[in-house]
């Protein structure tokens, strides 16, 4: 019997109770390889993505099959100081090495992971890299460029234009885009359609059955309702959303509820038909979905929306930020969501939804049949095991 590949999978933060994001992608993607490769994960102990605090003990852990080697973070982020600098680089003239002081105070600054990596290199016939943007990503790449996938989680945001990235884009030995939309803005930026990648995205962990009623029950929620699913904070949209759904409410008398899964950052309004129920599990978040007229995802930076695919695959319409060119394209793509880009098109939609039975059922088969064609697991794995492949070829 062949001797498995060894890959490790290298990612800010890593958790069970993760889930979204470029985190829950790349948990997903460790447990569908590991049956064919030997996969072990490199992360933090962080749980907390704004300051980057150490909050898990053990260095090394098992979940769900998949070993996950842990590194204390060497300085936790100061969000005063990473707001400063953001906002010098993104809005004044700078140097290239205001960018490295950035990535700095970004982090999260992971230089045991990097140094036990260079240990370890002979062991490994690749590492995946999730994210670009974070210091693991950046350096790991650098140094270990001929054994590197990256997977770049990229959003259309001024971020990407830095000088960093520029040359950077050209190291990995192939890229994982999660979209067309992804890989065309880093070709553009980079001119690096030289380097070898594919267009492949994530699939999900499906339930076999759902159960919307007990839901209903549980939370008692009795109305018709829509639903967000993810970190409630301003860099996904919240406070549009909030604003435009209760301008509507005051405007208009609709039937749908507003409904709200996950980790709050702002504060949430005390409304009747706004109803915040906090972090839930896969089961419960699905039954939810199963249970609604529709998804929102009023973010205006996302490089896939892992969430999106989900309501899809259980055929819930997508009602998505318009701006976001990523989600844009795939409702387009996908004939199965609509999308706005401003209050009066978000009220259309709204009310349009709200009456219109039928083409909630037609947007939602839509949905179905778009990621059964481009995003079950038989074909998501296909595409890394071809990627997998071309990259050891050209090593």
């Amino acid at each position: 019997m062949a001797k498995k590949l060894k890959i490790g999978i290298v990612v800010q933060r890593y958790a069970h109770d993760i889930n979204g994001g470029a985190e829950y992608h790349a948990r997903l993607i460790a447990e569908l390889l590991n049956n064919d490769y030997e996969i072990e994960v490199f992360t933090s102990k962080a749980i907390d993505y704004i300051t980057w605090e150490d909050h898990f003990k053990d260095e090394i852990e098992i979940i769900n099959n998949v070993k996950v080697n842990r590194f204390s973070v060497r300085k936790p982020r100061n969000p005063k100081s990473f707001g400063e600098i953001q906002n010098f680089i993104l809005n004044e003239e700078h140097s290239i090495n205001d960018e490295y002081l950035w990535m700095e105070e970004q982090g999260p600054l992971l230089d045991e992971l990097l140094l036990n990596l260079e240990k370890r290199y002979n062991e490994f016939d690749l590492f995946i890299f999730f994210s670009y943007r974070y210091y693991h990503s950046f350096y790991g790449i650098k140094k270990f460029k001929d054994k590197s996938i990256l997977v770049p989680t990229a959003e259309h945001d001024d971020i990407i234009y830095l000088r960093l990235f520029k040359n950077f884009f050209h190291l990995p030995k192939a890229f994982v885009y999660n979209s067309l939309e992804e890989k065309e803005i880093i070709n553009k930026i980079s001119d690096n359609k030289s380097v070898p990648g594919d267009i492949v995205g994530v699939g999900s962990e499906i339930p076999d059955k759902f159960e919307p009623e007990s839901f209903r029950k549980k939370y008692n929620i009795r109305n018709r309702y829509f639903l967000y699913i993810g970190r409630l904070d301003e860099n996904k949209g919240i406070p549009m959303l909030f604003d435009y759904y209760l301008t509507l409410l005051n405007e208009k008398k609709i039937d749908m509820d507003l409904v709200l899964i996950g980790k709050e950052k702002i504060e949430i309004p005390k409304h009747k038909k706004i109803i915040h129920l906090g972090f839930l599990q896969n089961k419960e978040k699905f039954d939810a979905l199963k249970g609604s007229e529709f998804l929102i995802i009023p973010s205006q930076y996302e490089s896939l929306s892992m969430v999106s695919l989900e309501a899809w695959a259980i055929g819930k319409p997508v009602v998505a930020n318009g701006k976001t060119e990523v989600l844009k394209g795939q409702c387009i793509r996908s004939n199965a969501g609509l999308w706005f880009e401003n209050y009066e098109e978000f009220k259309e939609i709204i009310l349009l939804l709200d009456k219109n039975k039928n083409l909630l059922i037609n947007l939602g088969e839509n949905g179905i049949e778009f990621f059964k064609k481009n995003y079950t697991w038989q074909v998501i794995k296909e595409k890394y095991n071809n990627i997998i492949k071309k990259s050891l070829k050209t090593s």
